[in-house]
């Protein structure tokens, strides 16, 4: 009995926070608005052999189509008729098989779920879903699920967000709000998402969390499958769960904090910050005692990211400023701190532009480049070198100290993690960072990931040269392509 105790204590201690990653493998990328067939193609010929440790995927139940000028818009998928598994990134069993494919080279995938409410008044009655189901937002009626407008809160609108009823019983820019203390509504839930799991997911993006009660959803998780052990993952394993609460100032009715008992949870101001820091030019001596430091969440319960689909077309820092966006980044991999969460983007001129598409409204998949970027309108951050090369970074150093900190006071800083890592950054205007500085690595010769790679025992890119006290020359020219250089243990000739 008292073994049993124990047993159930560890498993419940680390159970919805754990992202339960492939040894030797880190970070979710989040690829936006991909096909699942293409996805799968992508675990096994590039995040599996990089080491991404999982995928954030598009919501995967049956939304509505929305037709406007141009293109359809990214936001369709969250406006769900039905929990059929049947998309414009493909249906049921394309779903299943992208979930093994990913699994079997070691990448998770994590889908982003939308439990808070149902596709809105399309203002012509009927809305046609993506696997064709019918359904009448404006009567609450979705045949498909079923719903009816008894399982929904009564219509209401969001007017003060300092009052947390109306936050989470009110209707979200107009999308009907389901009622998750109705149980027929939480059985639906539940079905749909394990469902989910037994298809072999790891977990999920909950969408909307600030908008359901911390209480109603911790009845729904309890009532969640273990994870799937013929997809890899040990008995008794929970899914991981990463909800989505904006909570910008620390200090809402509605916090961040509220939801953490459930798992991680979207740490928004760690992308507020690092827009200031890298973007606005904020002081990086700074961030020397980041994070919890800076009253952020505790790094076990945070999702940390520099942009996500939502705030890329707002105010973070995004891939149209790519020197320090990927330097925001960098520090995100190399730093010890949080649930480290990449965008993965498709190329946009307007808020509501949806994915590359073909004339049908069919989605384009990217093209591959010879040096490992996309084409046909898709960004694919997670193929730049300086991000790929830092989520190695992370794998092999997580978990060592953050040692060797130095900083001018400015936008100059550098730190090391334990014996493994060096990292140093230069956000300074008109002036080179040159120091001589002690790196905690062992004595040799090392690639600068940041520029190139190491291939056949020699660097493609800088190298630097770390003495036998430990300590390199560093230089980083103040109007360089990237901004920082960065080597680790495996990069040593």
């Amino acid at each position: 009995m008292i073994i049993w105790i124990i047993a159930t204590l560890i498993v419940s201690a680390s159970a919805q926070w754990d992202p339960h990653f492939a040894p030797g493998h880190s970070t979710i990328v989040h690829l936006f608005e991909w096909k699942w067939s293409e996805i799968a193609l992508e675990c096994e010929r590039f995040l599996g052999p990089q080491g991404f440790g999982g995928i954030q995927v598009s919501p995967p139940n049956e939304n509505v189509i929305v037709q406007q000028p141009g293109n359809r818009p990214w936001w369709e998928r969250y406006q769900p008729i039905s929990y059929k598994l049947i998309t414009r990134s493909g249906d049921e069993a394309a779903f299943a098989d992208m979930v093994r494919r990913c699994n079997n080279v070691g990448v998770r995938i994590y889908p982003d779920i939308i439990i808070n409410h149902m596709a809105r008044d399309p203002k012509s009655g009927q809305g046609t879903g993506t696997g064709g189901s019918l359904g009448n937002p404006g009567l609450r009626d979705f045949p498909a699920v079923p719903f009816t407008s008894l399982d929904f809160n009564p219509s209401c609108h969001i007017t003060d967000w300092n009052n947390a009823y109306e936050v989470r019983n009110c209707e979200l820019e107009e999308l009907p709000d389901l009622n998750q203390a109705n149980p027929w509504v939480r059985d639906r839930i539940v079905d749909f998402l394990n469902h989910l799991i037994d298809l072999g997911v790891a977990g999920f993006r909950v969408d909307a969390a600030k908008h359901m009660w911390p209480g109603d959803l911790e009845i729904i998780f309890n009532r969640l499958h273990n994870l799937n052990t013929a997809h890899g993952f040990a008995p008794n394993s929970r899914a991981f769960m990463a909800q989505e609460v904006i909570d910008r100032s620390g200090s809402e009715p509605i916090r961040s904090s509220h939801y953490t008992h459930l798992g991680t949870v979207t740490e928004f101001r760690f992308s507020d910050y690092m827009a200031r820091q890298f973007g606005d030019h904020d002081a990086l001596a700074w961030l020397r005692n980041f994070g919890e430091g800076w009253n952020m969440l505790p790094s076990r319960d945070a999702l940390v990211f520099v942009d996500n689909h939502d705030n890329q077309r707002d105010h973070a820092l995004t891939y149209k400023d790519p020197r320090p966006y990927k330097m925001a980044i960098a520090f995100g991999a190399a730093y010890p701190y949080g649930q480290l969460r990449v965008m993965s983007s498709f190329a946009f001129d307007y808020r509501d532009q949806g994915p590359p598409a073909d004339a049908n409204g069919n989605p384009i998949p990217p093209s591959i480049n010879e040096d490992n970027t996309c084409g046909n309108g898709w960004v694919c951050e997670h193929r730049w070198r300086q991000i790929y090369h830092m989520v190695k970074f992370r794998n092999l150093c997580w978990g060592t100290s953050l040692q060797n900190w130095w900083d001018n006071g400015q936008n100059k800083i550098a730190f090391g993690r334990g014996n493994c890592g060096f990292i140093a950054f230069n956000n300074q205007l008109n002036t080179d960072f040159l120091e001589v500085l002690q790196t905690g690595l062992p004595a040799g010769v090392y690639c600068d990931i940041i520029s190139g790679d190491k291939l056949n025992h020699a660097c493609t890119g800088r190298s630097f040269t770390v003495l036998a006290d430990g300590r390199a020359s560093i230089h980083i020219p103040y109007n360089g392509e990237d901004g920082m250089v960065a080597f680790h243990i495996e990069s040593r000739l």
